[in-house]
């Protein structure tokens, strides 16, 4: 491992950060400017969204199942327990359902787009498009953050319901509560900001996740040694940033809600 100096280390940082706000840039401008490569963005939505589902039904409705177990255990000591479903669906709406489907989705998809265009730059494909006269960030990059932005959405949505719902089943299989109490508690519990505050937070996460795989995709090097640190970064700093993320979204609805 070769060690730098804290100057050097310093100036890489920066210079890390300067490619990557460049490269979300011209990302985002390419949405608004032809070609746009449409059949890709179908493509990277049945990857990223379809292909995500399992795993975010199932992280979503467990986790559910836990939070009801937990909840139920710490209301019971203040005779709470019929507030069991205003709790579960509080903590999945506001967090757990959008920091949870972030980080599997992370998992999934940030690995791949950092291997697959990794991959590609080793093996000099990109150098291959620009000879071509097709720009990589166009045809890769800009499908990729529309397709998660997009997708993230919905599967955030999937993933509250499936928790909601897997913490009514064990509120009513094993918790012996009123499944018609549960959902109304819940209902009852939320606000507008609450929600607003949920489906912001997949927005941000979506593009972290695209952004970030695509960029240490592009800045591979080295072959195939290359192509895993790469995939390795990636769903380290695609996890992290959403966690920082989600920290900074929920500190600024608390100021503009109150909740």
């Amino acid at each position: 491992m070769r060690f730098l100096s804290p100057d050097a280390y310093a100036k890489s940082i920066v210079a890390s950060v300067q490619d990557y706000s460049l490269m979300c840039a011209r990302a985002v401008a390419n949405i608004f400017t032809r070609p746009r490569y449409t059949a890709d963005i179908f493509t990277q939505m049945d990857s990223i969204g379809v292909g995500s589902l399992p795993i975010v039904v199932l992280t979503g409705f467990f986790t559910g199942c836990v939070l009801a177990l937990q909840s139920a255990v710490s209301l019971k000591e203040f005779g709470a327990v019929n507030m069991t479903g205003g709790l579960v669906t509080m903590a999945m709406i506001k967090e757990l359902g959008p920091v949870l489907t972030g980080l599997m989705v992370s998992g999934r998809n940030t690995s791949g787009m950092a291997s697959e265009i990794g991959s590609m730059k080793v093996t000099e494909q990109l150098d291959a498009m620009r000879a071509l006269g097709t720009d990589p960030l166009r045809k890769l990059v800009t499908p990729r953050l529309v397709a998660a932005v997009f997708m993230l959405f919905f599967l955030t949505i999937i993933s509250d319901a499936c928790g909601i719902g897997g913490g009514a089943f064990v509120a009513v299989t094993m918790l012996r509560l009123n499944a018609e109490q549960f959902f109304h508690t819940g209902y009852m519990s939320l606000a507008h900001g609450d929600i607003v505050e949920g489906l912001v937070k997949p927005l941000f996460s979506g593009f972290i996740i695209a952004t970030i795989g695509c960029y240490y995709g592009l800045r591979t090097s080295g072959g195939t040694r290359g192509v895993g640190q790469s995939t390795t970064q990636a769903v380290v700093s695609s996890s992290v940033l959403i966690i920082l993320v989600d920290f900074l979204v929920t500190q600024l609805m608390i100021g503009i809600f109150g909740r």
